[in-house]
């Protein structure tokens, strides 16, 4: 059960390498692809920046996480992809569906559910401070 958890998360931080470096090369496709427009260079920069942190934040600590099977490491892209959702179903029920909605929320959902798992199979090292 420990490889298989871990070849998963692998999988699921490769993926959000390459949508981070999506947004890091080509902000504006890569936007649009997630139903966003680009106004100028601050949306450019915006998109790259902070969508390109997100992914590549998540899948460094997944993928150390995925190595060293520590659960704690798995924390901060649980919190990530948890908040995320959070705000897709929040807008979902205020603003009502769009096409294809779900995709995007299931992705998150796939990424909350294997990192739960990790959290709860691998040891966590406590530390003081």
């Amino acid at each position: 059960m420990h490889l298989v958890l871990s070849a998963i998360i692998a999988l699921l931080a490769v993926l959000d390498v390459v949508v981070g470096f999506g947004f890091l090369v080509n902000p504006a496709q890569a936007g649009g692809e997630f139903g966003l427009s680009v106004l100028g260079n601050a949306g450019t920069s915006a998109l790259r920046a902070d969508l390109t942190a997100f992914f590549f934040v998540a899948a460094l600590f997944m993928a150390w996480g995925a190595w060293r099977r520590r659960g704690e490491l798995l924390l901060a892209p649980l919190a990530l992809f948890t908040i995320a959702f959070t705000g897709r179903l929040i807008n979902l029920l205020v603003e009502g569906a769009y096409e294809d909605w779900w995709i995007p929320m299931a992705v998150e959902m796939v990424h909350i559910v294997m990192l739960a798992l990790a959290i709860r199979a691998w040891p966590s090292r406590r530390t003081g401070f």
